[in-house]
């Protein structure tokens, strides 16, 4: 097997040969980060992506995340280096249920986390995301809104606005097992840090928190706020980067457990692998992809407005 300086190498030369760049999501491996173009969130990564002249995206995140790129730049090649890297909580959401969901309350606006299928986006109004789900919850005339998939954020929208929220039962599994009992532990050990959590969370882990963050909110906090030491209430891969844009900063995980599985599936070889094989292309059929990017537009549209 080649070793990792030889990896990078052919890395560097098949991206020149195939007019590729290389998308990182925050909770990649720390070595994937630091070969990407980019680093952020998948929507942000996604948007990115539109506007830059290239021929090929290598998406490292999973599979919902590809689609997204994929969705918004139809005319581009969107390679996702490991075809069964999938998001658990992406996957709790299927389209027949939410046919159904929908038949019973028919009054009700569809809002869907950006974490779930081109298929579930296609059959909602709009889209929003962990950093902008209040304000999108808010803008929408209807008083009364499905929230797709994630129950834990459908909650923390419910708490901040005056909506009636029917919440779908599903969830991340890496930030559904975080218990108050380790946001206890780790603050026991790290009296002097920060709280920052991610909404994906638990109420009662949220509660404890300081500040409640998406993963680019909470790298634009600490870059900026007058403390140095944080816990980070969410998936362990944020550290990564978060301690290299602040080296004189202290991140500590509020437990050894915030690893996704999926998040972690890609390595470097499976990234020069992508680039040399082409493997593996994520694709949206037309139809879908029209009706995803609507909800998709309609999400920037009130995004530009706030």
């Amino acid at each position: 097997m080649p070793d990792t300086m030889e990896l990078k190498k052919k890395i560097a030369k098949l991206k020149k040969e195939r007019n590729a760049v290389i998308l990182a999501h925050n909770y990649e491996r720390g070595d994937i980060q630091d070969i990407a173009d980019f680093l952020g969130d998948s929507l942000e990564l996604s948007q990115k992506a539109v506007d830059l002249d290239v021929d090929v995206i290598v998406f490292c995140g999973v599979h919902f995340m590809a689609e997204s790129a994929a969705v918004l730049s139809p005319d581009k090649t969107v390679l996702l280096p490991e075809l069964y890297a999938r998001c658990p909580m992406a996957d709790m959401a299927r389209v027949d249920s939410l046919r159904s969901l929908k038949q019973e309350h028919p009054d009700a606006a569809v809002v869907c986390y950006v974490n779930t299928t081109a298929e579930v986006k296609a059959e909602c109004d709009i889209c929003c995301t962990s950093a902008n789900a209040i304000e999108v919850v808010k803008s929408l005339e209807q008083t009364k809104i499905i929230f797709v998939p994630d129950k834990n954020l459908a909650d923390y929208v419910a708490r901040n606005t005056d909506k009636q929220i029917i919440p779908w039962a599903g969830c991340c599994p890496t930030h559904n097992q975080i218990l108050p009992v380790d946001v206890q532990r780790a603050k026991s050990l790290h009296p002097m840090a920060e709280v920052l959590a991610h909404p994906e969370c638990r109420r009662e882990v949220l509660d404890m928190s300081d500040g409640i963050l998406s993963t680019n909110g909470m790298v634009n906090y600490v870059s900026t706020s007058e403390s140095d030491e944080f816990i980070i209430v969410t998936e362990s891969g944020l550290l990564h980067r978060l301690n290299k844009e602040n080296p004189y900063k202290k991140f500590y995980e509020v437990s050894t457990y915030t690893v996704c599985p999926d998040m972690k599936m890609i390595d470097i070889k499976a990234v020069a692998d992508s680039l040399e094989n082409m493997k593996y292309v994520i694709t949206v059929p037309e139809d879908i992809r029209i009706k995803a990017k609507r909800s998709l537009d309609r999400m920037l549209a009130i995004k530009r407005k706030i």
